[in-house]
């Protein structure tokens, strides 16, 4: 069963409902609402894992929520599905452009749906899915909460755990400090900026094996980033 919180923006109450209560039973954490200013609200309060969103909404256009998700650093890396009865090609290029990842016409089955939602998490965040995730020689299953090195078991605590989970989903990508709170720590989070730099010191030492490369890369000025070694 997944864990992911997803945002479900529409504003048909009886299609809202029914989605909601299929992607409840999936294990999903769901939040929803109608209005597309209001959406914007709740994805700033707390960042989403996945956003399904109809271009035809109260309040800002699902088109224009898409847009400014994107713009967003904190929700720049957000998959979002459009859920539209706009069929004409020039309407599905022009959200896929805007920053949708899929795009799903109505009518719909909302199996098909739930396969594209999961496939999307499968893609862009594997762990999400429960899926082994995989860069250079380390290994972490989310399932078994394990992470393996050169077929070595590693110890570490549970927050070096989410930021290297964190790391993995996006290798080579350069986080800043304030990324990485958002991400780990949550949005909105007290914790001091310097705490990143100590729990990024303790996975280092979590990590550690004779003859292995440091997988973290600290880039001055920037953040730091997670590659394959």
């Amino acid at each position: 069963m997944t864990t992911a919180t997803l945002l479900l923006v529409e504003d048909d109450p009886a299609l809202s409902e029914l989605l909601e209560y299929r992607f409840s039973n999936e294990g999903y954490r769901v939040r929803a609402t109608a209005d597309g200013d209001e959406a914007l609200v709740l994805a700033a309060e707390e960042v989403p894992d996945l956003v399904i969103l109809d271009w035809m909404i109260e309040g800002t256009s699902g088109i224009e929520v898409c847009r400014r998700l994107r713009r967003d650093k904190a929700t720049a890396h957000v998959p979002i599905i459009m859920l539209t009865a706009r069929e004409a090609e020039d309407d599905r290029i022009r959200g896929l452009e805007t920053g949708a990842d899929d795009y799903v016409t109505k009518p719909f089955s909302p199996r098909e749906l739930l396969a594209r939602v999961a496939a999307v998490l499968r893609r862009i965040r594997p762990a999400l899915a429960g899926e082994t995730i995989e860069v250079g020689d380390i290994k972490l299953d989310p399932v078994a909460h394990k992470v393996l090195r050169r077929g070595q078991n590693l110890q570490m605590g549970p927050t070096e755990y989410r930021l290297l989970k964190f790391f993995m989903e996006s290798p080579g990508r350069v986080f800043s400090r304030n990324q990485l709170l958002d991400g780990v720590w949550g949005t909105g989070s007290d914790i001091e900026l310097r705490t990143v730099d100590v729990h990024i010191r303790r996975l280092r030492k979590a990590l550690e094996l004779p003859n292995a490369p440091d997988p973290i890369r600290t880039v001055r000025s920037a953040g730091y980033a997670f590659e394959a070694v």
